[in-house]
């Protein structure tokens, strides 16, 4: 099968099944094939992926479909956790479903719009044309924006309305971006198409108006940023995630922030070749990634309501992300290790709390308590993933958290370190708190002791086990895999 077969398939596969979840009506019939749907569907990227894995350096097709071990990387964590989510997904509706608490239109519409947000994931991570990934980002935003209100109440209403239009304005300034990049190539010998071509730009960068493109890469990370949930543009994040059914905070967590952060990467590979390997682009990653683990600190103190505490423990990560690009060489591969640590651990954490929230039947902390108890396999499965989000060894978080320091220190970046290591320890002392009083403290209220299935067994064991045994060994492949995602983020060849 040629390579531009297998570009058409991961993108066309997930708008059959959008059309597929419309046209069927039965609810659990709806939620089966959305199920086969992603099982083809990572089938499909997975034949994409696995010659990058190899070894190949990069697949094209036409031009305009383009992946190397960086975007590689990010579509074989973007089916993990639509393959997890999708599983989840089919117990959790299964429930509300036998409840009654939802009816067959608000299930054909997730399904329609889940296959529509991975078709859009799917585009930004494997287009070469700057133009198209930005498209992709657009329509992210437009899809997962009706995710948040399936269950339509006032206060999913507002994150919605909150979710677009903070977005929608940080996608116009990476538009702004996209325009003063194609600017600052101005007098290269290319067509204007050829000029949004990443590959294109990233061998033409030394030759790129650098005053222009410092500008565009401000825009850039601010509008990219913003969809991220970057500290101080991230004040849509924990009313979206709060507010969306648990599948669908997985997914946010677990990947729709990492497609903005990966696109931010592919501007800092060509602004490090344009400004000779200066740091200039990764100095600004850092500011923003302390900034970010600093608000989080504060506010992860504070939190009542367990989907917001994790949503704010995704402000916290997605800055240790950028910390660690920032800081460059082991710091990279770090933070790209931990985008998968963060989001399988995270998908797991909203998974936990959305059961735990349909058997206690509310989010907040203080009413949750005694859940090793009320349901041992959700309740671990909660407890697990905040031990694992607070950097508890030898989670795989731990890991990568410990790397980042190292970087700091091999770079004599004392202030990243120091704030680092202070924001990381409050949100240590304080979730951990949250953490011990949800898993051992006596309930509140009466609530019925309730068993979980083999799937949810799966799920749990699976993502804690996974978790435990990359924080303790890393394939060679896998390691040999980032170090050259690393090498392409930072602009080396």
């Amino acid at each position: 099968m040629s390579a531009g077969m297998e570009f058409g398939l991961v993108l066309g596969v997930p708008l059959i099944g959008a059309a597929l979840s419309i046209l069927l009506r039965p609810p659990r019939l709806v939620l089966g094939v959305l199920a086969a749907i992603i099982g083809v569907e990572i089938l499909c990227a997975g034949a994409l992926i696995w010659p990058i894995v190899a070894g190949v350096q990069a697949q094209v097709a036409w031009s305009w479909f383009y992946l190397d071990a960086l975007s590689a990387y990010h579509l074989a964590v973007m089916m993990i956790i639509f393959g997890l989510s999708t599983v989840f997904a089919g117990g959790y509706f299964g429930e509300e479903i036998r409840r009654k608490e939802i009816q067959d239109w608000p299930v054909r519409k997730f399904a329609a719009l889940w296959c529509g947000s991975l078709a859009a994931m799917v585009l930004v991570v494997i287009s070469n044309n700057l133009g198209v990934m930005w498209i992709g980002i657009e329509a992210t935003t437009l899809m997962t924006a009706f995710l948040i209100c399936v269950h339509r109440t006032r206060a999913s209403l507002e994150a919605m309305w909150k979710y677009l239009l903070m977005c929608s304005v940080g996608v116009a300034c990476a538009f702004m971006g996209t325009l003063l990049v194609v600017a600052s190539a101005r007098g290269i010998e290319a067509g204007a198409v050829h000029v949004l071509l990443w590959t294109q730009l990233r061998d033409a960068a030394p030759g790129l108006n650098q005053p222009v493109l410092k500008l565009a890469f401000i825009f850039l990370l601010i509008g990219y940023g913003t969809k991220a949930g970057l500290a101080p543009m991230h004040n849509w994040l924990p009313d979206a995630h709060s507010q969306a059914p648990a599948p669908v905070s997985g997914m946010f967590s677990g990947f729709l922030l990492n497609t903005a952060l990966y696109c931010i990467m592919r501007y800092t590979a060509i602004l490090e070749v344009a400004t000779g390997g200066s740091g200039w682009s990764l100095q600004i990653l850092q500011v923003f990634g302390m900034l970010s683990i600093g608000v989080a600190a504060v506010f992860i103190l504070f939190q009542e309501d367990v989907k917001r505490l994790l949503a704010y423990h995704s402000v916290e990560h997605l800055g240790i992300m950028a910390l660690g690009l920032g800081l460059g060489g082991l710091g990279a591969f770090a933070a790209l290790f931990h985008v998968f640590n963060h989001s399988i651990c995270k998908a797991l954490a909203f998974f936990s709390a959305g059961r735990m929230g349909q058997i206690y039947g509310t989010h907040e902390m203080d009413r949750m308590q005694g859940m090793l108890r009320v349901n041992p396999v959700w309740g671990l499965g909660l407890l697990g993933s905040l031990l694992a989000l607070i950097g508890m060894a030898p989670f795989a978080l731990f890991m990568s958290e410990f790397q980042i320091a190292m970087a700091a220190m091999n770079r004599s970046a004392y202030v990243a370190l120091i704030v680092f290591l202070a924001g990381t320890g409050i949100i240590f002392v304080g979730a951990l708190k949250h953490a011990i009083a949800m898993a051992w403290g006596e309930p509140k209220i009466p609530v019925r002791a309730s068993a979980a299935g083999w799937t949810d067994i799966l799920i749990v064991a699976g993502s804690l086990g996974v978790l435990l045994a990359v924080g303790i060994w890393m394939p060679e492949c896998y390691r040999n895999l980032l170090w050259r995602a690393a090498a392409i983020a930072e602009g080396k060849p």
